[in-house]
């Protein structure tokens, strides 16, 4: 598939300067926030850029968009080297900072609208079919005379995401879109993003913390740490770097010693005549239910998934 974003071995160091010792004397140090980072991204695909605070996230997007330049590496988007076409390039991206609004401060929703549309030269019957569909799917339409000072953080988010897209951008980069949003906004703005990829074919870049937006959004997730990629692939291949295990909750007629004796599992936690066995993700449930139900009086018994969060925290902690 053709790439759309295109990086190899971008780097990025930043030079601090630290008050020390009792004469306020300076000393430099340097700060490798990205570290010889290489990946492509299909045009159409949609990828969870994710790490902990201070892994080099938000310094790959600020270059990836011409906000920073790079100090080593290359990198394109749409074609594009993001440091010298940074106008041209700003015309086929949209871009949506969690903590940081794009949105004109004491106007309204829709006067914000009509000067995006002019900076970004949308022709005006294309404009107000986008702003018509992101008003109604981001359920926008009580908020358009309201001045976006006077929105809750979650109503501003909505705003900024339908701002991003007016002038139907071939990649955009998500940081935190859901954070402030309750429940039905989240689902909202989830099932927004799905359609807009398949209909549209824009290539997303989602960083977040809110793991299940990369759950229920990506076919793919990159995992950095500390300036260097940890992860690169499959969400489903997540569980096998990680060595993440499945869950066997079994009921059983009355309170048993631990179970033991089947293969490939182990008792981790009993609780009366309940009993939960942990087993590697990565392989089939059937063996473990067939020897427990040899040996054993079963009730009830049911398997839970890994949870993504403590696979990724493991990771973060150097586990995997």
């Amino acid at each position: 598939m053709d790439a759309c974003i295109e990086v190899e071995g971008l780097e990025k160091v930043f030079r601090v300067r630290r008050r020390t010792g009792r004469r306020l004397r300076r000393e430099t140090s340097e700060v490798r926030a990205v570290d010889g980072i290489t990946f492509s991204v299909p045009r159409g695909q949609v990828v969870g850029y994710i790490g902990p605070n201070g892994a080099g996230k938000s310094t790959t997007i600020k270059m990836l968009t011409g906000i920073l330049t790079p100090g080593g590496g290359r990198l394109r988007v749409a074609g594009l080297d993001p440091a010298r076409e940074r106008t041209r390039l700003a015309r086929r991206i949209g871009v949506v900072f969690g903590q940081r609004t794009t949105l004109w401060w004491d106007l309204p929703l829709r006067d914000s609208y009509a000067l995006v549309r002019r900076m970004y030269r949308v022709p005006a019957d294309r404009f107000r079919v986008n702003l018509d569909r992101c008003v109604e799917l981001l359920g926008l339409a009580d908020l358009l005379d309201v001045p976006v000072r006077q929105l809750s953080l979650g109503q501003r988010m909505r705003g900024d995401i339908a701002a991003a897209l007016l002038h139907d951008p071939e990649v955009l980069y998500l940081d935190e879109p859901t954070i402030g949003l309750d429940v039905v906004s989240k689902a909202r703005v989830r099932g927004f993003l799905r359609d807009l990829n398949a209909e549209r074919g824009t290539t997303v870049l989602l960083t977040t913390h809110d793991l299940t937006d990369i759950e229920q959004l990506c076919e793919r997730v990159m995992v950095i740490d500390h300036g260097r990629m940890m992860y690169d692939g499959a969400l489903g291949g997540l569980h096998e770097v990680g060595e993440s295990e499945r869950t066997l909750v079994v009921d059983l007629e009355r309170e048993l010693p631990p179970i033991s004796g089947v293969p490939g599992a182990r008792t981790v936690r009993t609780e009366g005549p309940r009993q939960w066995l942990a087993f590697p993700a990565s392989a089939s449930a059937a063996p473990v239910v067939a020897a427990v139900a040899a040996h054993y009086p079963l009730v009830d018994l049911s398997v839970r998934e890994p949870d993504i969060e403590s696979v990724i925290a493991a990771m973060y902690a150097g586990r995997a």
